[in-house]
């Protein structure tokens, strides 16, 4: 992994450690610290400052696809090719539980705080002290078999599960019960938590699959694998499209003030600096 120095492109820093791809990477809410999943099946934590790898996770048996961070970062959560999600306590490196065993593999996490009328049900077992933050809040699970899965992240107790058209491959939540997910024939699926039989809506633009999901501002912003990468705000009506990639892949979208960054397939990071909107 590579740190850069956003204004003007100067690399920063190097993670080494990692064996095989890494798949996913985030800075924690610090700003001074990542945390990145690996098909080597293995989570790491580095200091953005110097570089070194302060703490590894072992215990997934196949390639973590996504991460999420809990809160301010004492607990973090992971998605796994082993079907696996699993909680973890990054203080003592140690793993807190198995959130949910799919049996099929886990493409995208995200972690948001629930509405009050939501009920995420009772844990079976009283939680450990080093679980930080994770009351009232859910996890949602895109997940290989067509299913979207939420549970109560500290109950471990089902929600809801939603079977959409193909492959899960990514999730996030716009609001205390709004959240989209995206799969592999293109369709992004808005649904309610609190009555999530039917979706309220779904969007398709292509058949290419959808990569990358993230709210932002009164819409969100989506990308998928054909190139394309665009901004839908609120009323639905409006979309920016933002071009460059061609035909190749976008990965990931991230988003900073009025910046947008996006990764490709192609080895660019592209920045878009959205000062009009």
């Amino acid at each position: 992994m590579k740190i850069w120095q956003a204004s003007n492109g100067e690399l920063r820093r190097v993670l080494e450690g990692h064996v095989f791809d890494v798949n996913c990477c985030t800075f924690f809410p610090s700003g001074l610290v990542v945390l990145s999943g690996g098909m080597d099946a293995q989570l790491k934590i580095w200091s953005a400052e110097d570089a070194s790898c302060v703490v590894t996770f072992k215990g997934h048996k196949g390639g973590i696809l996504d991460t999420a961070i809990v809160d301010r970062g004492r607990n973090v959560v992971s998605g796994s090719r082993d079907g696996t999600a699993r909680l973890w306590d990054c203080g003592r490196s140690a793993c807190l539980g198995v959130l949910a065993d799919c049996g099929s593999s886990i493409n995208g996490v995200a972690v948001g705080a629930a509405d009050n009328s939501i009920n995420l049900g009772s844990p079976e077992q009283m939680p450990s002290e080093r679980e930080v933050g994770t009351e009232a809040k859910m996890l949602l699970l895109a997940r290989e078999d067509k299913k979207l899965q939420c549970l109560g992240l500290q109950s471990r107790q089902p929600v809801f599960l939603f079977i959409g058209s193909d492959a899960f491959n990514c999730c996030t939540f716009l609001s205390g019960f709004l959240l989209l997910a995206g799969t592999q024939d293109g369709n992004i699926y808005q649904l309610d938590v609190r009555s999530p039989g039917a979706p309220v809506q779904v969007i398709h633009r292509s058949g290419a699959p959808v990569l990358s999901l993230l709210s932002f501002r009164d819409g969100f912003i989506a990308s998928q694998g054909d190139g394309s990468c665009f901004i839908v705000q609120q009323d639905l009506d409006y979309v920016t499209e933002l071009t460059g990639a061609d035909c190749d892949p976008v990965y990931k979208v991230a988003t900073w003030e009025k910046q947008i960054y996006t990764c490709c397939r192609d080895g660019l990071v592209r920045r878009y600096q959205l000062s009009d909107l």
